[in-house]
């Protein structure tokens, strides 16, 4: 087991730097520039001041060499300088709106398979039945609605429409002179609607592989056996088939990770929350290589570290795996 986690470990690095250089390519190679992205609105600019823009980025040079500077900066930690009027630094940017990101799509992602494991059990031990019929509409509905389409008709029903919810942002204004339990309900307020955005499609899908699994295992010799044995078929259910049923959910918790970091594009976006989702939508808008850079690097590293946290999660759940 040791030695397999060491060369997965190592496999790491091989996989990481194909995966930047097909993204840093391809982002190179997309319409648009930076300079021209930055002086558009500007006639008055010259050919001189592009290249001297041109040559403070860096991008006069071949993109091997490029590629090779980024990667010796990447080795040491550093993102480089935004190429926005700020010039600030990718990991100062990208370290003032981690948190917010990561604690919206923990909570959702907690919900997610909080709601999801019971509801894909219930669908699997009453199969064919009105419960699973219900439960199928409903992951339909999951799957058709489109996100965006989701969030706008939220943000219209609860927040122009019935006036209960803010539509936009983390905080009223002037919330710092709230108690402690008003800014907690203010924040609570705020983010009702991104979260309900972020888990509801996800829900869905999860509950069918749920639902799913759950059926297989049910049909296994073993659960005859349990049952016969006379136990209750919730000790039967609830311990001996749903230990077995969550393999395939480890899978998707691991693949879950990454989308901490970039699954909240959309609903960052449409809400006006301050998190990675928002700055990677602004980044691709204005071609700025290094943000983009920096947030696809850590979600293709969290892509690598899902798979091989899913790996070990396996053996954990199964003894047949960790013993071979």
């Amino acid at each position: 087991m040791a030695t397999y986690l060491l060369r997965r470990i190592l496999l790491l690095i091989p996989l990481m730097l194909g995966i930047t250089l097909i993204t840093f390519t391809v982002i190179h190679l997309a319409p648009g520039e930076p300079v021209e992205m930055q002086i558009a609105m500007n006639p008055k600019v010259g050919k001189d001041a592009r290249e001297r823009l041109q040559k403070f980025y860096g991008l006069d040079k071949p993109l091997h060499v490029q590629y090779i500077t980024w990667v010796t900066h990447l080795a040491h930690l550093d993102f480089g300088r935004s190429f926005s009027s700020d010039n600030r630094p990718v990991v100062d940017k990208i370290t003032e709106r981690l948190p917010i990101t990561l604690s919206l799509n923990i909570i959702a992602l907690l919900i997610e398979f909080g709601l999801a494991i019971p509801i894909g059990v219930l669908a699997a031990v009453y199969r064919d039945t009105l419960v699973d019929k219900g439960i199928t509409v409903f992951v339909f509905l999951g799957f058709a609605v489109p996100t965006f389409w989701l969030a706008l008709l939220l943000m219209y029903f609860f927040g122009v429409k019935l006036n209960w919810l803010p539509i936009s942002g983390l905080h009223t204004l002037g919330y710092e002179h709230y108690s402690w339990l008003g800014r907690l309900w203010d924040l609570a307020r705020h983010l009702f609607m991104p979260i309900l955005v972020a888990s509801f499609g996800s829900l869905a899908g999860v509950s069918r592989y749920m639902r799913s699994a759950m059926l297989q295992v049910i049909e296994q010799d073993y659960i005859t056996t349990a049952r016969a044995k006379g136990l209750p078929e919730r000790v039967v259910i609830w311990r001996h088939a749903l230990r077995n049923a969550l393999l395939p959910l480890i899978t998707l918790a691991g693949f879950s990770i990454p989308g901490l970091i970039g699954g909240s594009v959309i609903f960052e976006t449409i809400f006006s929350i301050p998190g990675m989702g928002q700055l990677f939508y602004q980044g691709v808008m204005s071609r700025d290589y290094p943000v983009v850079m920096g947030i696809l690097v850590i979600g293709a590293f969290l892509t690598l570290l899902g798979n091989l946290l899913s790996d070990i999660s396996y053996a954990l759940a199964d003894p047949r795996i960790r013993q071979g």
